[in-house]
């Protein structure tokens, strides 16, 4: 029996999940604890590391329970990103984590963003990538001109898994693919980059391979002894997870946000995708937005009923009407806008309209957010997407799946194991071990599909007139959450060194 077992965690930003798995894909155990996250300010967006490692280490003794002594082969952690925690020489925690939600160093990225010419981002990354609120370095940025204390104090900014493998493990490492702001296509950090940041580079964990081994979970803890790899970010994971590991796969997870991506070697700069280096000899094209099930959340929190309730609702509306278009810009909005600035908003409700049509009209909305970037994806990849594999926590509701399909106008399959990062993690632990001698074999063995969702042909052109007036809607309102606007603009910025 030894070697058949492998373990999954993934730091995610509402709860840290621990699975146990077979080699054949099967979950024998499970572990799910809630996150707490705190929002003391405007744009401040914060979590307490130990509660992370606390969570995982308590995952890991549960899951452990039950599988045989000796059988399980090694561990896969993945996490959220665009988090980061400044951490001191003792591996201590400095401050509360600042969220990818957190949009408190906004000014710093406008900086930054004006010195990085679009040549080298092309250069660098195959696309123009911004630095927003969430990079790295405007953090850091942040981190030393408000915070200088902790910022001399500083021995490592690392994301969530980083920070458990180091608790877990004593060893410092991170992985190129989570580090894609600073990574190049080389898969090293890009050092004219880190030089806008006086002290950056020597704060950035050396990086090691997705599969490499970086060290064994320390004695006393659960799991003592088991290698651990240094996996990756749990959107790249959760990909890997759901079906992305062949060329033309598409992938959507759904989530707290939601992040679509496309496998091609073809990489056509656009703007607002992440067109990832290759990696395990997959190109990613993908893209996160800021409030998938955060949307829902929120009007589930409005109206008093949970994340289920809000489908059953919308399930009451009548679907031959048009619902009020819904913005999804809670927190402002990530790919393939990337305005931290962008405001959620309600447009076209009469008297007639109730609870059913706004839970109905926030699924819809997120689904447009979602139709705006594949859109964006299929063109920096070359490839469109025939179909889609799902997955996600977002996946649950069948009514929420079959809105997506008619939104994207794609087949939704939606995959057996939802929790696709742990799926992911499992299969990066899975070949750093020698488990699986392919990353074929892994996928083969570790995806299933559960149930199809086709698209209604009948409501093709409802949602063609819906996202045509989400756009609309977009453009119409955009810069109007920006400090100092007391209306719309559709002015862009013009910035220096282009």
């Amino acid at each position: 029996m030894s070697g058949r077992f492998l373990v999954g965690v993934d730091v995610g930003t509402t709860s840290v999940k621990t699975g146990l798995f077979d080699v054949d894909g099967t979950l024998l155990a499970r572990r799910s604890t809630p996150v707490a996250t705190a929002r003391p300010a405007a744009n401040v967006v914060e979590q307490s590391p130990g509660d992370w490692i606390e969570a995982a280490l308590a995952g890991l003794a549960e899951v452990l329970a039950n599988g045989p002594d000796g059988a399980v082969a090694g561990l896969g952690l993945c996490s959220q990103v665009n988090t980061h925690v400044f951490v001191d020489e003792r591996g201590e925690a400095l401050a509360p984590a600042i969220v990818w939600q957190d949009g408190r160093a906004a000014e710093d990225a406008a900086r930054l963003d004006l010195e990085v010419p679009e040549s080298a981002r092309i250069r660098w990354w195959g696309a123009p990538l911004p630095l927003d609120a969430s990079h790295v370095l405007s953090r850091m940025a942040w981190m030393a001109r408000v915070r200088p204390d902790i910022w001399r104090a500083t021995r490592w900014v690392m994301a969530p898994k980083d920070y458990c493998l180091l608790k877990l493990t004593g060893e410092a490492s991170a992985d190129p693919i989570s580090s894609f702001g600073v990574v190049d296509s080389s898969l090293r950090y890009i050092d004219d980059l880190l030089a806008i940041v006086p002290g950056a580079a020597k704060r950035l964990p050396p990086l090691s391979a997705p599969t490499k081994t970086v060290g064994r979970i320390g004695g006393g803890l659960p799991g003592a002894g088991l290698p651990m790899v240094a996996a990756t970010m749990d959107a790249w994971a959760g990909m890997l997870g759901a079906g992305g590991a062949a060329e033309g796969a598409a992938v959507y997870l759904s989530g707290t946000s939601e992040v679509g991506g496309i496998v091609s070697g073809k990489r056509i700069p656009t703007p607002g995708v992440i067109a990832f280096p290759e990696c395990l000899g997959i190109t990613l094209h993908a893209g996160p937005t800021q409030a998938g099930g955060a949307s829902v959340a929120w009007l589930g929190a409005i109206l008093g009923r949970g994340a289920e309730e809000i489908s059953e609702l919308a399930a009451r509306s009548d679907f031959a009407r048009s619902a009020p278009i819904f913005l999804p810009h809670l927190q402002g909005e990530r790919a393939p806008l990337w305005d931290i600035a962008a405001r959620a908003s309600f447009s076209g409700l009469d008297g007639s309209m109730g609870a059913p049509e706004l839970a109905r009209s926030v699924l819809e909305g997120v689904a447009y957010s979602v139709r705006l970037l594949l859109g964006a994806l299929e063109a920096s990849s070359g490839v469109t997407a025939a179909r889609l594999s799902h997955a996600g926590g977002g996946a649950q509701s069948d009514v929420w799946c079959q809105i997506r399909a008619d939104v994207l106008g794609r087949p939704i399959d939606r995959v057996v194991n939802l929790d696709s990062g742990l799926v992911g993690a499992v299969m990066l632990a899975g070949l750093g071990t020698g488990v699986f001698p392919t990353l074929e074999e892994a996928a083969g063995r570790m995806r299933r599909v559960a149930r199809t969702f086709e698209p209604n042909p009948a409501r093709r052109r409802l949602h063609d007139e819906g996202f045509a007036g989400y756009k609309d809607l977009y453009a119409r309102l955009k810069g109007f959450g920006a400090p100092g606007q007391r209306g719309p603009t559709t002015e862009p910025r013009k910035p220096r060194g282009r």
